[in-house]
């Protein structure tokens, strides 16, 4: 079985849990014997391409990439920590992952960048070379940069031969239907939020024109979760028998303990991810100020970066919650272990998850979590703690009693941990390759 696989992220680089999932995902489905060529938007320029075969996939200096016409029998392959077949095309772009009409504005001096695609073997070989620039802009300009990625798609589609498109999430949902066009091949598309998570009711029109093509293009649609497939059934008209869900998992690793990381306070409580509405911010900053009422030496870390940051950074100000509280933008791996290894609880007040890999990864660590009701996650795990997102008594009830009763901590921590042993990628990819 040969994927041709359109992806928002990829490793090394890495800004959410999409990248998380494409990662496991993929690597589980190498194990299922299914060769995946994963193409994926690329605005860094840092990527490590020697993991990339270069008799397959030529990287020329500039940053733009060509790609060569690759027999569907030598698909390149990243020899690395006994992954089969995973082979990557990095497609030069100013898109990045969870962008918007407004984020893609807001980063000035775009650079411009340049793809070249080689004449493909399936066609005349008088076809010439196809080159298209992409560079970001103001709401149409996102749109176009949208529809040029669909295109290459059509054109990496025309280059390789594979039995099956899988797409990940709106961004990537153009690039399959243009590689449908081409190949006549079925179209999986595999739906790990929408624009009502990410924007509430506040939808961009041109992501739900894309999203809602997507689902009525594909032939088969995948939800993360049947919080999602509800969701798609309700909002976009899908009928339930195209949908198949698939919940995520989470790869196994031990986890050793860090000191590096100073010691804050007695209690730490965290929230880690995408500091944006569908992750519910402003509900763990407004508990945070009540559960300082019932026990003071509690510190909150809140770790991860976006749009909302500078307001909750002036709302944690207007509560005078400054002395506990700790903004660390950002993290790698390593640094989100070393925060894990100082956390009594973590937080994920989310207003619509669709599912949710970090209360996993929290588990792994031996964190014990408290999450919304709102979120794939909870129809999986019996041994969390969960509350409505907007009900900020009952999250800062349910933090207080973690930190005050030890017993209820452990075993929260213990049986949640043999619960995860069943929520592995390769249950997943299982499913998706048997799909």
């Amino acid at each position: 079985m040969k994927v041709l696989m359109f992806g928002w992220e990829f490793p090394p680089h890495i800004s959410g849990g999409l990248g998380t999932a494409c990662l496991g995902l993929t690597k589980a489905l190498a194990q299922e014997n299914v060769d995946v060529l994963f193409v994926v938007p690329k605005a860094h320029g840092d990527e490590d391409i020697k993991l990339i075969s270069a008799s397959d996939v030529a990287f020329p200096a500039s940053r733009g990439i060509t790609v060569k016409p690759t027999p569907s029998s030598h698909w390149p392959t990243i020899i690395k920590k006994g992954e089969k077949k995973i082979a990557t095309i990095s497609v030069s772009s100013s898109i990045k992952p969870y962008d918007s009409p407004v984020l893609l504005h807001q980063r000035k001096n775009i650079e411009q960048w340049n793809y070249q695609v080689n004449p493909s073997p399936y066609h005349d070989e008088k076809t010439p070379e196809s080159h298209f620039n992409l560079s970001g802009g103001y709401g149409p300009g996102l749109w176009e940069e949208v529809k040029t990625y669909g295109t290459i798609g059509g054109q990496i589609a025309g280059q390789h031969e594979f039995d099956v498109i899988h797409a990940h999430d709106w961004l990537t949902f153009l690039a399959g239907m243009e590689a449908k066009k081409v190949s006549a091949k079925a179209l999986v598309v595999h739906v790990h939020a929408t624009e009502y998570d990410r924007a509430g009711d506040n939808p961009n029109p041109f992501v739900l024109e894309i999203e809602q093509q997507g689902f009525d293009e594909a032939d088969r649609v995948v939800t993360v979760s049947e919080w999602t497939k509800e969701s798609l059934c309700a909002r976009y008209k899908i009928s339930p028998d195209k949908i198949v869900v698939v919940h995520n998992g989470v790869s196994p690793k031990p986890f050793a303990a860090h000191t590096v990381m100073p010691v804050i306070g007695k209690y730490i409580v965290t929230f880690m991810g995408r500091i944006t509405y569908q992750k519910g911010p402003q509900y763990f900053v407004e508990a945070a100020a009540k559960v300082l009422k019932k026990i003071a030496d509690v510190h909150f870390i809140m770790a991860g970066g976006g749009d909302l940051l500078p307001q909750m950074i002036e709302k944690v100000a207007q509560l005078r919650l400054s002395s506990n509280f700790h903004f660390t933008g950002f993290l790698k791996s390593n640094e989100v272990e070393y925060v894990w290894s100082v956390s009594q609880v973590y937080v994920m007040p989310s207003v619509s998850e669709p599912f949710g890999i970090t209360p996993l990864e929290a588990i792994q660590a031996g964190v014990p979590v408290i999450i919304s009701n709102q979120s794939g996650v909870s129809e999986v795990m019996q041994h969390a703690i969960k509350v409505d997102f907007w009900d900020t008594d009952a999250l800062a009830n349910a933090i207080a009693s973690v930190l005050k009763h030890k017993s209820l901590s452990k075993t929260l921590s213990k049986k949640a941990s043999q619960e995860i042993k069943g929520l592995r990628w390769d249950k997943a990819a299982k499913k998706i390759n048997q799909l």
